[in-house]
């Protein structure tokens, strides 16, 4: 299927002019997914595999002088396993299941951004990322809306456990400061940041980013069918 071109002018209408979504998880599961996703997750994959780059580098160099030092507290983000799921893949199914708006997406990349400033030795990684941006879209849902989910449903979305999502959000709401206030400006700024992404050749990257992963997407339906077979025919 082809991809519609993302532009700067149709991110702005979708981060500025979003209908109210909330209404039914029917409603929320059947809406188009909000053009701030494919950009959100192409900056912060790009952002991951950059950290990865310079981790790499700094492992190769037997870590002297002066590498990434992952600080204690910000060790509750990190799981065991990676999860076997694209940023992409996870913030259109934190949109399917919440129907959190752009402005919510857009808050939470803030907050990221806030506590990779508060925290430079912070770095985003696969271990991390998922659990990080499920966490930031939570507290910004309950900044940005009046109506949220508890706590318990977006963990169940975000695969986690009440505990672990509780446990996150405190973790998190300390490691900022508590400073969750984004002015207008800020939120413009951002949107700004956002749309040159898009302007600056980002549109193209995230539509082969997308179109690379339904390839690999069928690629491994076709091989699990494949596989399915060739166990039937066996028995």
């Amino acid at each position: 299927m082809e991809m519609e071109m993302i532009s700067p002018r149709k991110l702005r209408d979708d981060l500025y002019y979003w209908y109210p979504y909330k209404q039914t998880a029917t409603a929320s599961a059947t809406a188009a997914t909000p053009l701030v996703i494919s950009v959100l997750a192409s900056v912060i994959e790009r952002r991951v595999a950059r950290n990865e780059r310079i981790a790499k580098r700094y492992r190769g160099e037997g870590g002297r002088g002066g590498g990434i030092t992952v600080m204690s507290a910000s060790r509750v983000f990190e799981c065991h396993e990676t999860p076997n799921m694209s940023v992409q893949s996870y913030l259109e199914r934190v949109f399917r299941y919440t129907g959190t708006g752009p402005s919510v997406f857009v808050v939470a990349y803030v907050y990221i951004d806030r506590l990779c400033l508060l925290h430079p030795h912070f770095q985003i990684s696969p271990t991390n990322v998922h659990r990080l941006l499920i966490t930031t879209i939570l507290l910004a849902s309950k900044y940005v809306e009046d109506r949220n989910y508890k706590n318990s449903y977006f963990a169940r979305v975000g695969g986690l456990t009440r505990m672990e999502i509780n446990r996150l959000e405190v973790e998190l709401l300390f490691m900022m400061g508590f400073k969750l206030h984004v002015n207008v400006s800020v939120f413009q700024s951002y949107c700004c940041h956002l749309e040159r992404e898009v302007s600056h050749g980002g549109g193209y990257q995230i539509e082969r980013t997308l179109r690379c992963a339904q390839h690999i997407k069928l690629a491994k339906q076709t091989q699990d069918d494949h596989t399915h077979f060739v166990t039937a025919l066996l028995l």
